[in-house]
């Protein structure tokens, strides 16, 4: 039997998030709720519909902290709220009647007062989205700064670029991190570009605000959904977006593509770790349970897992989104919460873990300089078919290449009456053929990238 008799996900098969995801936790969505339901009355209120007291009522009996903060301290459950919102096929309906229960009887009238679920669940995962989104950008900051420092710190230690798995021309190892620093600082960008649009939503009961205008007067009803974003601290808009998904898509690309950015990273981080090339290593690998010398690259690795789930939630919420129907959505909707929740889960554990993992990571230079001369220079072998082949032809210096597999590369090049007048050992300085390497970490400190 199960020690919990709650069905409760803790993390125990989610390690990348397991500790990291407090801001979406049911009990995060359930204050969120409340603090939704809360801001309408005091919206109400502000525009002078409801008496200033209610509000004043209503804030204190349901623990309002204040715009952004949210309600603490109403007294809910979320296990008796999940139970009690199968019937209506979402928590606000169940929400509502509870909420009643715990303000003052004057005060019962003006909660949910106008309002359909829809607008109290979509701002209150606009609110747990802003909290997630705000920890998953301190986190990519953190990355930033640390992969920046190590870019520079590495920037003229030369390295054997990769391409298809195989050694290419040089680079450097600070022009590798400074492809890590871009990918992380335009992610950053469209988070903050998303989390800036999180706007309100209140439309009634098929978007059109008919029973506000009823209720207030139109002049009141048109003022509401502002006087609601101020309460919400979320952006103002023109109409509500019931079966508009674009804040929840916008905010889902973003989302992915900043794991899309972290896990190019831990990618790497786990290939340069392996033992035969060792170039790199994490602060504190993982151990085995089977093999005690081994340390895995476990951060890499946890990154790495959310990277390979995230796209296909993000897919998820643009199905949802394109099956949006009629004013109201039946089902698409729906899949939103826990697709939407769950990508957030995953920023929020894969950024805490590429902070800690960009904070610790070192680089073996001595393994660098090994795994760069495997190939006896032929690491620039372009650089060398642009000088020979005009000397030479395309068909003897391939030739050429064939045969240094079996004999010293400068030794060839030496035997060529052609080459004469070469300085070999330069030609053959993977130092010299980097190209912009070192230009590209060095503007990183121009923010050329932001």
């Amino acid at each position: 039997m199960p020690s919990d008799p709650h069905p409760l996900d803790v993390g125990l098969l989610s390690p990348v998030s397991a500790g990291h995801d407090a801001a979406v936790s049911d009990a995060a969505v359930l204050d969120a709720l409340v603090a939704a339901e809360v801001a309408l009355v005091r919206a109400l209120a502000s525009v002078g519909a409801a008496p200033a007291e209610v509000a004043d009522d209503v804030s204190s009996a349901l623990g309002w902290t204040g715009a952004g903060e949210g309600c603490r301290g109403h007294g809910l459950d979320a296990a008796d709220l999940a139970g009690a919102a199968v019937a209506a096929g979402n928590p606000v309906v169940a929400l509502a009647g509870m909420l009643r229960q715990r303000v003052p009887e004057a005060a019962r009238p003006w909660v949910h007062r106008g309002a359909t679920s829809q607008d109290i669940l979509d701002n209150a995962l606009m609110l747990v989205a802003r909290s997630a989104a705000d920890r998953v950008r301190d986190d990519l900051d953190r990355v930033e700064a640390a992969l920046t420092a190590l870019a520079a710190a590495n920037r003229d230690v030369v390295a054997a670029a990769r391409t298809l798995t195989q050694h290419a021309v040089p680079t450097t190892v600070g022009a590798r991190a400074a492809g890590w620093v871009r990918g992380i600082r335009r992610a950053i960008v469209r988070l903050d570009a998303a989390r800036a649009e999180l706007p309100v939503q209140l439309g009634g009961a098929a978007g059109t605000l008919a029973a506000f205008v009823a209720d207030l007067g139109a002049e009141r009803a048109a003022e509401l959904p502002g006087a609601y974003a101020a309460e919400l601290g979320l952006r103002p808009t023109d109409a509500p977006w019931h079966t508009e998904r674009w804040p929840v898509t916008e905010l889902g690309d973003a989302l992915v593509q900043a794991i899309d950015a972290v896990g190019v990273f831990a990618t790497d981080v786990a290939t340069l770790t392996r033992t035969e090339i060792g170039e790199v290593s994490e602060a504190a690998g993982g151990g085995s349970s089977a093999m005690p010398q081994k340390a895995n690259p476990v951060s890499s690795v946890l990154i790495r897992s959310a990277a390979l789930r995230a796209p296909q939630l993000g897919a998820t919420l643009h199905l949802a989104a394109a099956l949006a129907v009629d004013e109201r959505p039946d089902g698409a909707w729906h899949a939103e919460w826990p697709t939407l929740r769950e990508l957030l889960r995953l920023a929020l554990g894969a950024s805490a873990h590429t902070a800690s993992l960009a904070a610790g990571l070192t680089v073996d230079r001595e393994a660098v300089a090994r795994n760069l001369a495997l190939t006896d220079g032929l690491v620039v072998s372009e650089r060398l078919g642009i000088v020979l082949v005009p000397l030479i032809g395309r068909e003897r210096f391939t030739a050429l290449i064939r045969q240094a597999a079996d004999t010293d590369l400068a030794d060839l090049v030496r035997a060529l009456p052609e080459a004469s007048g070469l300085d070999v050992d330069d030609l053959l300085d993977p130092a010299r053929y980097t190209g912009f390497a070192t230009t590209f970490v060095d503007r990183l400190g121009e923010g050329e990238n932001r």
